[in-house]
């Protein structure tokens, strides 16, 4: 069976739950990560050096980073659906898959951390703000992508949503004000009505 190390409440995390939740694939997750520490011990680090999760073992293999995680299982297991065949839609789906760790993350973080995970006294009130325009603006950049098809690479749902999918969740949750983008809401509502997406990711923020 396959086993994950990781916390539920990480985003990264979420990425391979929701993956092997649309794809019916048993799993046994172990926590691991912030509270639950484990992520420091020597055996945990034989796993994965970087010490963060999640990691994952499966066929053999020890995996880490989860996008990659989550290519790997969509190629193995739905080829042609949540993994596409054809090289071009591929490559649409590995792009926004990267853009999530690249651009938006970064972007987001800042304004994720302050307004979940500080007490309010110690909140950068500049590192919030900053974060909040930046974020807001990348996002414009996936809503314009998002006008003329349902899903991030097509019209059907691929590993390229998962990604985005897990971060979108949080800053729909962010009690801020967010610019009316109208194809990232409807995308953003197609997968809030998937039962795999409402058990692994709607979830309240810790």
């Amino acid at each position: 069976m396959l086993k994950i190390w990781g916390r539920s409440n990480s985003v990264n995390v979420e990425k391979v739950l929701w993956t092997c939740e649309e794809l019916c694939i048993p799993y046994e997750r172990v926590d691991a990560g912030g509270q639950f520490g484990i992520v420091n011990t020597p055996q945990y680090r034989a796993l994965n050096p970087n010490g963060l999760v999640p990691t994952v073992e499966v066929d053999g293999l020890v995996l880490w980073e989860s996008n990659s995680v989550v290519r790997y299982l969509t190629a193995r297991d739905s080829a042609g659906e949540l993994w596409p065949q054809d090289p071009a839609e591929r490559a649409v789906a590995d792009r926004w898959m990267d853009w999530m760790n690249t651009v938006y993350w970064p972007a987001f973080k800042d304004l994720f951390w302050n307004l979940v995970r500080t007490p309010l006294e110690r909140r950068d009130q500049a590192a919030i703000e900053h974060s909040h325009a930046r974020s807001s603006e990348v996002l414009g950049y996936l809503d314009a992508h998002l006008s003329d098809s349902d899903y991030i690479a097509g019209n059907q749902l691929t590993m390229g949503d998962i990604p985005m999918g897990c971060a979108v969740w949080r800053w729909m949750s962010l009690p801020i004000e967010r610019p009316q983008y109208a194809a990232l809401k409807s995308w953003f509502n197609r997968l809030c009505q998937r039962p795999c997406y409402q058990k692994t990711v709607m979830k309240p923020l810790t």
